[in-house]
């Protein structure tokens, strides 16, 4: 067995054992951070890794999971709707009942009589991502002055943390040739509280600094990192971690290693039209 098949094989087993766990206990609350640990993958990168697996989000497929066991139960045993609810994980049939109606498109009692469902349309855009192959690199440490932010990675003001940031790259004279827009987005969202989500924005510099009220300095640890070039919107960031998580990473042969990914912003978002803004993706691998 060769090394890409290997690493595809421990991937698909580690998924088996989340799926299994999920089986067993859809009548509990099914906590993310219990299958990060069942499954041994990096908490950094579990929701991005297990996504690209199951095709969908963990939360959804354990949502559909409940729903579709739920239409089993009905449709071919004799309990009654509320002892189904709560078999599937549901506090209340109402709620059963909602969620059932809004996914299949038929309450669970109309589903029962009539043993058919009416399905809803979804709409699937497929994007096509401008994505160049990666390049594996050794990076080394760097030094940077940076800006923590806490809360939801689509609330946060990045514009001002960068403006902080600047504002102290020309108060203590750091100007050189080579500063760089990093950015780290430490925590994943599905398992992670998202008013303690955190993420740094940083500015890669070259010489001495201070640390300056909320402005702090550190070095962002190097070592071996697949590097993507993306040209396109940043609203397509889920789907760029999607391909690398499922369509480069599994078959790659190389092992994700537990440290974040980083993000460096390329383009200047007031000065480039949207879908020619380029990022580079650094995926720290081993």
């Amino acid at each position: 067995m060769n090394l890409k098949q290997t690493n595809k094989a421990s991937y698909t087993q580690k998924l088996n054992l989340i799926i299994e766990h999920i089986n067993n206990n859809l009548d509990s609350k099914i906590d993310i951070k219990t299958l990060a640990e069942i499954s041994n993958f990096s908490p950094f990168h579990f929701h991005r890794i297990t996504r690209a697996l199951l095709g969908e989000p963990i939360g959804a497929y354990i949502s559909r999971t409940r729903l579709e066991t739920a239409a089993k139960m009905i449709r071919y045993s004799s309990l009654g709707i509320e002892a189904i609810a709560y078999h599937v994980g549901f506090e209340t049939p109402s709620s059963l009942s909602k969620a059932f109606k809004n996914y299949f498109g038929v309450t669970p009692t109309a589903y029962r009589k009539n043993k058919l469902f009416t399905f809803k349309k979804m709409n699937i855009v497929k994007i096509t991502l401008n994505i160049k192959k990666p390049k594996i690199q050794d990076i080394e440490n760097k030094q940077c002055l940076y800006y923590r932010m806490y809360g939801a990675y689509q609330t946060l003001d990045y514009m001002g943390a960068w403006k902080k940031l600047w504002e102290q790259v020309k108060a203590q004279k750091l100007f050189t040739k080579g500063i760089r827009h990093f950015g780290l987005p430490h925590d994943d969202p599905k398992i992670t509280d998202e008013n303690k989500i955190r993420y740094d924005a940083c500015l890669i510099i070259h010489k001495d600094a201070k640390p300056i009220d909320d402005i702090g300095i550190k070095t962002i640890k190097g070592g071996k990192f697949a590097v993507f070039l993306y040209q396109g919107s940043y609203k397509y960031f889920a789907e760029v971690y999607d391909y690398i998580f499922n369509e480069w990473l599994i078959e790659s042969g190389y092992e994700i290693r537990d440290e974040p990914v980083m993000e460096r912003y390329i383009s200047h978002p007031e000065r480039v039209a949207e879908e020619k803004l380029k990022t580079e993706f650094y995926i720290p691998i081993k």
